[in-house]
């Protein structure tokens, strides 16, 4: 009869602890035990924030008027170095990126994006149109940093955080002389927001899958 001693269970328990560890950092470079539970937060502010963006587009369209409500109205854009950050990118060179940099240029386009959300906030002169847009840039801020914590949890170096509050974001030179640019600029800021929202989904879903789920145990005061 083999006989376990409260000895050799403390010796189990400790092996059993460091077998797992090391299967977790294997697994993906993590340094937080919490990088799940991070992972999931920002994952399910990208599906409020697909929320709050379906509520705020429609009313903000309607704001801009004709042409940009127009359901069928579809123009190309320029692409540019100081424009909003496009999320326009091959769906599978965006995969073969690593985690880091995926996560890095999450964080990069939402500062930008959320710079030129405050700058409309500022302009909009219906009060509960400006209360909602107010409300997304709460919650998009958020994820800014929500993004952050997701890289440091995991082991990477956060980028470093871009000014959010500046009156003139890049790609808004147009001022009052052109009306129907600075609207442009503002039907393509919603549909990018659209899909940056839905393809950064996927992407921390992705991400949930390879972060092992953290596994607790209770030890009592024997020396653990």
């Amino acid at each position: 009869m083999l006989l376990i001693t409260e000895g050799s269970q403390r010796v189990l328990c400790a092996m059993l602890v460091s077998l797992l560890h090391a299967v977790s950092i294997d697994a993906l470079n993590i340094t937080d035990p919490l990088a799940r539970t991070s992972i999931q937060k920002s994952y399910d502010l990208t599906k409020y924030l697909e929320h709050q963006l379906r509520s705020l587009a429609g009313p903000y369209l309607n704001y801009l008027g004709p042409p940009f409500n127009d359901p069928d109205f579809n123009p190309p854009r320029a692409i540019g170095p100081e424009t909003i950050p496009s999320a326009s990118v091959d769906l599978h060179m965006w995969r073969n990126l690593n985690d880091s940099l995926r996560l890095a240029e999450n964080h990069r386009a939402y500062s930008v994006l959320l710079c030129y959300l405050q700058s409309i906030d500022s302009q909009v002169a219906r009060t509960e149109l400006r209360r909602s847009l107010g409300r997304f840039c709460t919650s998009l801020q958020g994820l800014v940093v929500s993004i952050a914590g997701v890289m440091s949890s995991l082991g990477y170096n956060p980028p470093p955080e871009l000014a959010t509050s500046s009156p003139h974001p890049p790609g808004l030179g147009f001022g009052k002389s052109n009306d129907f640019l600075r609207k442009m600029e503002d039907f393509w800021l919603l549909k990018e927001l659209q899909i940056w929202l839905w393809r950064s989904a996927k992407d921390f879903n992705r991400l949930k899958r390879k972060v092992p789920g953290v596994v607790s145990f209770r030890m009592e005061s024997r020396g653990f």
